[in-house]
């Protein structure tokens, strides 16, 4: 039986959400085993205290400040204590615990996973941000503390269980795939009609509203482009994307022998966490099974570039290094944001990240904060700075 102390960073989100659910799950099935050190939420009193009722954390953490007093009386009683700031949410994150969930949505979660990776757990990361903008510092400090680091993204998480991490030299290729979304089969004129509630809409995965967008405009695979080569430190050039719509082989890594290893199975992202929960074990849970007969085929095509620039965008930032992957993030961000908010067209959302690439470049963005995190929070800034005034020109513009 597989026995682990959480902490869960974010745990009212959709991964947080999914984590709690699995574990409820396992221990139903009598396969797993699960204290929770800490939960920390955003703003949803509600679910969060409906969480710490069941699971009995040590501490729920509430990240708006306004909204303590709210909490300590939803779980009053319980004997869970109350806290709230992001202060409070970095202090649960290096709380003792085998394993520590980090799935905090956006730049907003990297100062927690930058906490969490110097204890020494278990990371099982499922915030892109801290990868994209800090994404070697952090795995060397994951490294220094006698950590390991889990990728829980169902691409990445897929090449870990197939990469032969004490053989990197045998590979010569990795392939994420991309579902493309709900509008790969549209033309660009339908895809400037796109509204906010037909992005957040994905065919095969449930997903948070940004989270969809990014799948929505591709901007999710350049990030993970990016993530696949820090974390398995792989050149861009060695790095493919391919779209397959039924969403069922989640990444490939090929071998220099000319072998191809893929992982399988249903779009759940229950399987990417149990993965990282139970490593190098299985958490048995009721898990839906792969019927290949009932799907009859899987499908492949190429990503389509003019369609959806993201992509290349993100490779081209990853190919300057230094800070340009960071500032993608940032202006991605807040471009994904400005379209659900009704302020920027969906087909602009690639173009204020290309404009704020550039601006950042002429500006000669960066950072001598000594420290990792606090350095890439303030590029965070910065680059969010010059987003924001790409998306009033275009507004303007329009």
């Amino acid at each position: 039986m597989i026995r682990r102390r959480v902490t869960v960073l974010g745990s009212t989100g959709s991964v947080g959400c999914s984590t709690l659910d699995l574990m409820d799950q396992a221990e139903a099935a009598g396969t797993g085993a699960f204290e929770v050190e800490a939960l920390t939420g955003g703003g949803n009193v509600g679910r969060l205290a409906e969480q710490a009722r069941r699971w009995r954390p040590r501490v729920a953490v509430i990240a708006d400040p306004d909204k303590l007093a709210d909490l300590r009386d939803a779980i009053s009683g319980t004997g869970v204590q109350a806290a709230a700031g992001d202060a409070a949410v970095v202090e649960a994150a290096t709380r003792p615990a085998d394993l520590v969930m980090a799935s905090i949505v956006g730049a907003a979660g990297l100062r927690s996973t930058w906490a969490a990776a110097g204890t020494g757990a278990t990371l099982a990361l499922a915030n892109k941000e801290s990868l994209v903008c800090c994404g070697p510092q952090l795995i060397e400090r994951v490294r220094q503390a006698g950590g390991r680091l889990i990728p829980v993204d169902s691409e990445h998480s897929a090449i870990f269980q197939v990469f032969p991490a004490d053989a990197p030299a045998q590979v010569s290729r990795l392939v994420l795939t991309a579902s493309g979304g709900p509008f790969r089969s549209l033309s660009l004129e339908q895809m400037r009609r796109v509204t906010p509630e037909q992005a957040v809409s994905h065919p095969n995965w449930s997903m948070g509203a940004k989270i969809s967008v990014d799948s929505a405009t591709m901007a999710n695979k350049g990030l993970e482009t990016i993530e696949a080569a820090y974390l398995f430190d792989m050149p861009v050039e060695r790095i493919e994307v391919v779209v397959h719509p039924e969403s069922i082989i989640h990444s490939l890594v090929d071998y220099i022998d000319g072998s191809t290893l893929a992982q399988m199975g249903p779009p759940d992202m229950k399987t990417p966490i149990a993965c990282a929960l139970a490593w190098p074990d299985r958490l048995g849970w009721p898990a839906q099974r792969l019927d290949l007969a009932a799907l009859g085929r899987l499908t492949f095509e190429p990503p389509d570039d003019e369609r959806f620039p993201a992509l290349a965008l993100a490779r081209q930032a990853l190919g300057q290094g230094g800070w340009a992957p960071a500032v993608f993030n940032a202006a991605n961000e807040v471009a994904a944001y400005a379209f659900l908010d009704r302020r920027l067209g969906f087909l602009n959302i690639a173009a204020v990240v290309a404009e704020t690439l550039e601006r950042a470049a002429a500006l000669g963005i960066g950072s001598d904060h000594g420290d990792a995190c606090e350095a890439a929070l303030d590029v965070d800034r910065q680059s969010r700075g010059l987003a924001e005034a790409v998306v009033a020109d275009m507004a303007l513009a329009a």
